[in-house]
């Protein structure tokens, strides 16, 4: 088990891999290089065997014009120590069987012979000189008599060598490659556990670089993020603490009969507007949760702005008339076709209408715009926002905490539900400087598209694509 386990390491795979690779390319090298040798091997012991055929000739040139004598028989002997068979032929007659007769025959004739026969039935090389009068010698190495043995002992060595590179070659690069891996392993680890200072060195090649610096990037954006998250509940937190130490306290007051009568009656009505309070808190709490979920229903269909924005508008002119506050409308005449939920759409603008309301003071303008292309605005005449604010305007509680007991804020989710809504919308918001010298939010929605309409074109929400018959009414 424990050998199947490290088989599965990518040091492993390099080691086998190179293994196999240096193995695979000894063979070659053998296929190659065997045939090669070989014939090097042969034509050596050739001329070898050519030279020491004609020493042999010299020698027994004389001699064999008469009887054997025991110093051929020892010469003879002496060859064969050296893995050759000497014959000697005389009057066309070898001494002793193993040799064709044709080349027998030939050489008794006067022909010299270079080449391969079979001689006691093996293969070997052959080299006959002819001495005259019927005479001659023939010396037969066996091809397999050390001839393989020398070729194999020739390579053996390097093809060996070129093993054990292989072998060390995978090791190194094996552990080459499997380093950065194990230090990125290593450090997803440390930040699993709660580590966000963990950072990698960016080192080649490119792809261990891009490995680096992804995890880089991870480590600076979960730092951020929970940062940010961090810093949103301290805000949560504040805000929840705030209407809850009033409830409390008025509510510690009515019952141990501290407040009575028209301050009871007074009391009452500061609990209930601070109980409101946190409602509109935990409402958009549960609202900016339900926006990430996949089952977040929407009614998409052709929608027109301007009739949008005209009933926005009627039914915010009380509050703003209550506030002292300019209600104006610019929409054209005619028609501003979107396609988009009306619902969600109208929760876009009452948001950014009530974050507005909460700053401009009275007589200052809320301008509550439609145009072509399928485009919503609202400006308002308030304090602004710097270029700085735009940068976070949509961020979660980043405007609260810029101006908490400066200017009048909400929960400090306001900004971000609307965000979360355009973008589920398919659309955009952005925040910049309006020419009332306050602040504007623009928020652009798609427009209709007859191929499109009766599809999805928004992933990840449950979408209720409603009839002709329904549109119609």
């Amino acid at each position: 088990m424990r050998h199947s386990v490290r088989l599965r390491t990518l040091t492993s795979r390099a080691v086998l891999a190179g293994v196999a690779v240096a193995l695979l390319s000894v063979l070659v090298t053998a296929m190659v290089a065997a045939p090669l040798a070989a014939r090097a091997a042969e034509r050596q012991a050739r001329d070898s065997l050519r030279t020491q055929a004609g020493i042999m000739g010299e020698l027994l040139r004389s001699r064999l014009q008469s009887p054997r004598t025991v110093d051929e028989q020892r010469l003879v002997a002496q060859w064969r120590t050296l893995g050759i068979d000497a014959y000697l032929i005389r009057g066309g007659r070898a001494d002793r069987p193993g040799l064709p007769a044709a080349l027998v025959s030939r050489v008794a004739g006067g022909q010299a012979f270079s080449g391969k026969r079979l001689v006691g039935g093996r293969m070997a090389l052959v080299e006959g000189r002819p001495l005259g009068n019927g005479n001659g010698v023939v010396l037969a190495r066996h091809l397999a008599t050390g001839f393989w043995r020398q070729v194999l002992g020739a390579m053996g060595l390097p093809l060996t060598a070129g093993l054990a590179a292989g072998v060390l070659a995978g090791t190194l690069l094996g552990r080459r490659l499997a380093r950065p891996i194990r230090h990125a392993a290593g450090a997803a680890n440390r930040l699993r556990a709660g580590e966000r200072g963990v950072r990698l060195n960016v080192e080649p090649p490119q792809e261990v670089a891009d490995l680096a610096f992804s995890l880089n990037a991870l480590a600076a954006a979960l730092e951020v993020s929970e940062g940010r998250q961090r810093e949103f509940l301290l805000s949560v937190s504040h805000e929840l603490r705030t209407p809850l130490t009033a409830i409390r306290g008025y509510a510690e007051a009515l019952a141990d009969g501290v407040v009575e009568g028209d301050a009871a009656v007074r009391a009452g009505e500061t609990v209930l507007g601070q109980a409101q309070q946190l409602e509109r808190l935990v409402t958009d709490l549960l609202a900016l949760a339900r926006l990430d979920a996949v089952e977040f229903a929407l009614a998409p269909m052709e929608v027109d702005l301007s009739g949008l924005v005209r009933d926005a508008a009627q039914a915010w002119a009380p509050r703003c008339a209550a506030e002292g506050v300019e209600l104006r409308v610019e929409a054209p005449a005619g028609v501003v076709r979107a396609f988009t939920d009306p619902g969600r759409t109208r929760q876009i603008l009452d948001g950014l209408l009530d974050n507005a309301l909460r700053v401009v003071p009275a007589g200052a303008p809320v301008v509550l715009c439609a145009r072509s292309p399928a485009i919503l605005e609202i400006r308002d005449g308030g304090p602004g926002l710097s270029d700085a604010d735009l940068a976070v305007a949509f961020d979660k509680g980043a405007l609260n905490r810029r101006y908490q007991g400066v200017r009048p804020v909400g929960s400090g989710l306001g900004l971000a539900l609307v965000a979360g809504l355009a973008r589920r919308l398919n659309g955009h918001i952005e925040a910049g400087h309006a020419p009332e010298g306050g602040a504007r939010f623009t928020v652009a929605l798609p427009l209709p598209d007859p191929n499109t309409r009766r599809t999805n074109p928004w992933p990840g929400a449950t979408t209720v694509v409603p009839d002709a018959e329904e549109e119609r009414r």
